[in-house]
């Protein structure tokens, strides 16, 4: 049986399995799972400075949502990881679906319509070339 108190074994496994590349995360995003990965397809494998000329002109709503996901997590790479914004590129990015909110939209002669507003989690991982 192993020593000491839960919390502490824990924490000392999670130091052992850190993470070292940059992460940003964005949780319950208004914008689909779909619609979310056609811009994400666009940026993955990209350099940091083509993916932001790639989102900053894509027309749909989610580039700039990505767009300010990528500002953030160049940002952390170069404030946590002491990395440098020249050498990174998108090692991962993908949306998971978040939770579904339903909507009722009335209809003719008393009937009602369901709307859901879906939701997406979007991670982005850089790395250093």
């Amino acid at each position: 049986m192993a020593k000491g108190h839960r919390s502490q074994i824990k924490r000392e496994r999670n130091e052992n399995t850190k993470e070292t590349r940059p992460i940003a995360k964005l949780s319950y995003a208004r914008v689909s799972v779909q619609k979310a990965c056609f811009v994400l397809d666009a940026i993955r494998g990209k350099d940091v400075a083509t993916a932001i000329g790639i989102l900053s002109y894509n027309p749909r709503y989610a580039s700039g949502v990505i767009l300010k996901l990528l500002n953030s997590a160049i940002a952390n790479a170069e404030n946590n990881n002491g990395m440098n914004p020249e050498n990174l590129y998108i090692e991962e990015c993908y949306a998971d679906k978040g939770p579904t909110m339903k909507r009722i939209k009335p209809r003719a002669q008393g009937r009602a319509y369901r709307i859901e507003k879906r939701t997406s989690h979007i991670t982005i991982v850089l790395n250093e070339k």
